[in-house]
């Protein structure tokens, strides 16, 4: 989906992995990318994290070409950021289609729809756990 707001024309993507939601704006143009309006590389501070956000733009060979504005919640910060990068490969999807069979290939497009497993009834308070058995 693209839209207009305030002058800057952006695509507009939401990714998801596990318990973390991402909401992306791409775009077009050079500028900061900011995630939860604080820079990237203050968000997220490790050299191999910003390889993980880079790589749609590095499949598609639209490096320098794009920057975003990540709203991100929920999960851990791995989870955050692989959500981010979701986000990022549906919106550079929707830009171009010959984009897409790239990041499917590269497996960027795949969703992480695993959630924790919520506890059960009689298991003493834990989702596995069973209670022991008299042993005679």
């Amino acid at each position: 989906m693209t839209t207009s707001k305030s002058n800057k024309t952006y695509t507009y993507a939401v990714g998801r992995r596990r318990e973390a939601t991402s909401s992306v704006k791409l775009f077009k143009g050079k500028g900061d990318s900011l995630v939860n309006k604080i820079s990237v590389d203050k968000y997220f501070p490790l050299s191999s994290q910003k390889i993980i956000y880079n790589r749609p733009f590095a499949t598609t060979g639209t490096l320098d070409k794009y920057y975003f504005e990540a709203r991100t919640s929920g999960g851990g910060k791995i989870g955050q950021l692989n959500a981010i990068t979701l986000a990022i490969s549906r919106a550079l999807k929707t830009i171009s289609e010959t984009n897409g069979p790239l990041l499917r290939d590269a497996g960027l497009l795949t969703v992480d729809a695993r959630v924790r497993q919520r506890r059960m009834v009689g298991m003493g308070g834990k989702s596995r756990r069973q209670r022991q058995s008299p042993k005679r």
